[in-house]
């Protein structure tokens, strides 16, 4: 309704000086008599009473003869009418009209008889005749009715130039109920997708602990978790492989940015399923598409409210990380890792899945960086992720692409999508993911998703320009 009411509105104001809608005139031209429109069934009278001052619709006929030696007439009349002056005569009915190339199509009607001239009769709604172009006026009425173009003499060879225009004082208001019903409508729908996000954000909220409370044992922070279920690198020895081991057992250390990603690979991987994730993964695109547009809609409504409040309301906040959280994980089940064979559950919540993403809610978030972050602080990160990932489009939308390994959305070859085919390549040939490869493609989806975080507002903290690899994130003292 909003796009319908603002194209009306600029219809409108683009309408000649005249009021009028006028087509650019061709040519029609028969050998016989006359042209005759088809025909016209009005079921509604279009006037209104004298002194309103409103133009429900006026239509406008132009008619220049093709030689301007001859004077034209145009008019029209009740159908009945016309087919008694006509009877007889041999005339042609317009019956069809292409536009591209022009060209009109004919019923020819045959006939032996010699027709008066049409400015003789009488029985003419609307008519006008003479040299040069000729123009009639007419509201549509209830009725049946035709209009004639002929030579002025009643001479057979009919060639001339016809324009028609329309008048209607309807398009405005029409433009302005479209504005106002699609903007309360939009408005509404804001309002159920917000209200939506926050319900299912508050059953997404992590459980607060009572402290003190028997039994209870401290928990890391929901950023920092890791899939208890997930293979553990053995420690290495070093300060750094120790944190990172702390890290993957548990332990409440926190990883280099405020935004964790984690993706194990399976141990055994099917060689050619790879091929085929993608479409296995349409329902979730589906779904994710409603998400997305959810997620964009949330993101406008936290940034007035950290405008406001300094603050990004929780609810809203972990609803928009479930979003990112099931992205992932379809992203590195089908086109961005293609890490595991196992299906993604259809949820939000954080679960048992090798791939998980979770982000630390902020306190407090600076007022001013909202006006400034998403599209100009971001700008040498979503430079660099135009090279890797094709750009943002590509890693949010991948069912927009020509293939199903995530370069959808981009115009060209992204660096991400070509080392996910070579892995992919890899393993349909040889049966085994080469970890290395595996643990640089989750150091590009880790930088993509530490920019979203940021460019979602969800964190003040600058993205580092780091590549961190590997299956989990990086402790402080990890050194890549």
């Amino acid at each position: 309704m909003l796009t319908g009411g603002t194209a009306l509105a600029v219809v409108t104001a683009s309408q000649q000086d005249d009021g009028y809608f006028t087509s650019q005139a061709e040519t029609f031209a028969v050998d016989s008599y006359a042209i005759t429109s088809p025909k016209l069934d009005v079921g509604i009278d279009f006037g209104v009473p004298t002194g309103v001052g409103f133009d429900i619709a006026t239509l406008r006929l132009q008619a220049s003869a093709v030689d301007s030696d001859r004077d034209v007439f145009i008019g029209i009349a009740p159908r009945a009418d016309v087919e008694a002056y006509l009877a007889d005569v041999n005339h042609s009915e317009l019956r069809e009209v292409e536009s591209r190339p022009f060209r009109g199509d004919y019923l020819n009607v045959p006939g032996t008889q010699t027709p008066g001239a049409p400015s003789d009769e009488s029985f003419w709604t609307e008519s006008a005749s003479g040299a040069g172009t000729q123009e009639i006026t007419w509201k549509p009425a209830a009725g049946n009715w035709s209009v004639v173009v002929m030579n002025a003499d009643a001479s057979p060879g009919v060639a001339v130039n016809l324009a028609a225009g329309v008048h209607t004082d309807l398009l405005g208001p029409i433009a302005v109920g479209l504005l106002v019903g699609g903007g309360i409508l939009f408005l509404i729908g804001v309002f159920l997708v917000v209200a939506g996000a926050i319900g299912l954000g508050r059953q997404l909220a992590p459980a607060p602990r009572t402290p003190g409370a028997a039994g209870a044992s401290p928990q890391p922070p929901a950023f920092g978790r890791v899939d208890a279920t997930a293979p553990i690198t053995p420690p290495l020895g070093g300060a750094a492989a120790m944190a990172r081991a702390s890290v993957e057992m548990g332990a409440s250390l926190k990883p280099v940015y405020p935004a964790a990603l984690t993706g194990h690979l399976d141990p055994v991987l099917s060689r050619g399923l790879w091929l085929i994730k993608w479409l296995l993964a349409i329902p979730h695109f589906v779904l994710l598409a409603c998400l997305w547009f959810a997620f964009i809609v949330t993101t406008i409504v936290a940034a007035f409210a950290i405008l406001f409040t300094g603050r990004y309301p929780r609810s809203i906040f972990y609803f928009n990380v479930g979003v990112l959280r099931w992205s992932w994980r379809v992203s590195f089940y089908a086109y961005s890792a293609i890490g595991t064979d196992r299906y993604p559950p259809f949820t939000l919540a954080r679960t048992d899945y090798p791939a998980d993403f979770d982000v630390e809610y902020p306190e407090r978030l600076s007022r001013g960086l909202v006006l400034v972050k998403s599209w100009l602080l971001a700008i040498p990160h979503l430079v660099l992720l135009t090279v890797l990932v094709g750009g943002m489009s590509t890693w949010a939308y991948p069912w927009r692409g020509d293939d199903g390994v995530g370069t959808g959305g981009t115009d060209g070859v992204s660096l991400l999508g070509v080392l996910v085919v070579v892995a992919g390549v890899i393993l349909l040939f040889t049966g085994r993911y080469q970890r290395p490869l595996f643990s640089f493609i989750m150091g590009v989806n880790r930088w993509v998703f530490r920019v979203v975080t940021y460019t979602a507002l969800m964190r003040d903290e600058y993205p580092p320009f780091r590549l961190d690899q590997g299956p989990t994130e990086p402790v402080p003292g990890d050194q890549n």
